[in-house]
């Protein structure tokens, strides 16, 4: 049995925890705030926020121009213009997108004479990053409680997950009532990226006892929600659904994640599916294949009876649930399964799928 962990970042939860805490958020004199467009604004976080840092006399600026999949040029702007400014430590607000872009830029406002593509390198990325406070806006990626910032290449076809010991958030707050302005169809799509994360952790080689206790303890918040599919989600609900990604997430960054991820990104840059359903889309596949193996069968047994279910549900479930339906011609799925060839994601299993199986699986939900 193992029990290694490394999570520096301070998790503060609860209502009004970001008010309660105004001290911590002295991180610096210059804060530089990242975040999408409107989330920031329309889930309550910045009118709370922004009154705190004044009254400590802190300044800030807002980098409100975080897409979905962030770029990494964005993320190498955003650098630049926290180092111009004069920032000396940065805040993430929002969901995955905001906090991953937010460790980025953390890190190439600390490098401020480094290219876009030596953040991937320690050599080149010779000062530790920015100290960053994360404040997350929706439940699913868990990247308030790791270390992973997931960033599409300047080509917009390809992902590349950029991670460092300094890029673990400082303190992470998180207040469910941020979460209430969420879309429905986007809270389920996060909370099956959160699912899929207690999934694929669990049934890691890399699981130790902690990270088996977190996925485990993250899938029995999740499931009875989603099974539930409820028309309006309650306070409750979305309490749970938070601190249950934040579970999952720190248990993925023991673990890493598994093949969905890889297989869901060519669906999420070229056909704009949003990153939950997009991995929801092949848990399925994930638990057919895995159930070859004895030791997949057995943590996949293990893992369902814990939610009081059994595996042939939950691998018929979370397709349905991802309403993902697309028709692709032979040359389109080639070119999505291409994109993602070499993931490391795909050893990370009990079973390791080969390229002709992706294609395979490619081929089950999309051919023509």
């Amino acid at each position: 049995m193992k029990f290694d962990l490394s999570i520096p970042t301070r998790l503060i939860s609860g209502e009004g925890c970001l008010a309660q805490n105004a001290a911590l958020l002295a991180q610096g004199k210059h804060a530089f705030i990242v975040t999408g467009r409107s989330s920031a604004r329309r889930s309550g976080v910045l009118d709370d926020l922004l009154p705190l840092l004044e009254g400590q006399g802190i300044a800030y600026t807002l980098f409100e121009q975080i897409t979905e999949n962030p770029p990494i040029l964005t993320c190498y702007a955003g650098g630049r213009e926290a180092h111009a400014v004069g920032a000396d430590f940065i805040i993430g607000i929002g969901g995955g997108s905001p906090l991953d872009a937010a460790k980025a830029i953390a890190a190439y406002a600390a490098n401020p004479t480094i290219d876009v593509n030596d953040i991937y390198d320690p050599q080149m990325r010779i000062n530790r990053s920015f100290p960053l406070l994360a404040i997350p806006t929706t439940a699913g990626t868990g990247s308030e409680a790791n270390a992973y910032s997931v960033l599409t290449l300047a080509d917009g076809r390809r992902k590349k997950t950029f991670t460092a010991p300094d890029s673990w958030p400082k303190i992470s707050f998180l207040d469910p009532r941020y979460l209430a302005s969420l879309p429905n169809a986007m809270t389920v799509s996060c909370a099956l990226d959160a699912f899929a994360h207690a999934l694929e952790s669990y049934l890691s080689p890399k699981s130790t006892a902690l990270s088996e206790m977190l996925a485990l303890w993250a899938a029995k918040q999740i499931w009875p929600i989603l099974a539930a599919a409820p028309d309006v989600y309650t306070s409750a609900h979305r309490e749970s659904l938070l601190y249950a990604a934040t579970a999952a997430g720190i248990a993925i960054s023991i673990t890493g994640t598994g093949f969905p991820h890889p297989l869901g990104y060519s669906l999420t840059l070229l056909d704009g599916v949003p990153h939950g359903r997009a991995c929801a889309v092949f848990d399925g596949d994930y638990i057919t294949y895995n159930a070859r193996t004895a030791a997949g069968a057995a943590r996949l047994a293990e893992f369902a009876s814990a939610l009081g279910s059994d595996v042939d549900t939950l691998a018929e479930t979370l397709p349905r649930l991802s309403e993902v339906e697309f028709s692709f011609t032979e040359e389109e799925i080639a070119e999505r399964v291409e994109l993602i060839a070499g993931a490391k994601n795909y050893t990370n299993s009990p079973y390791v799928l080969s390229r002709e199986e992706v294609y395979t699986i490619y081929g089950s939900h999309f051919a023509k």
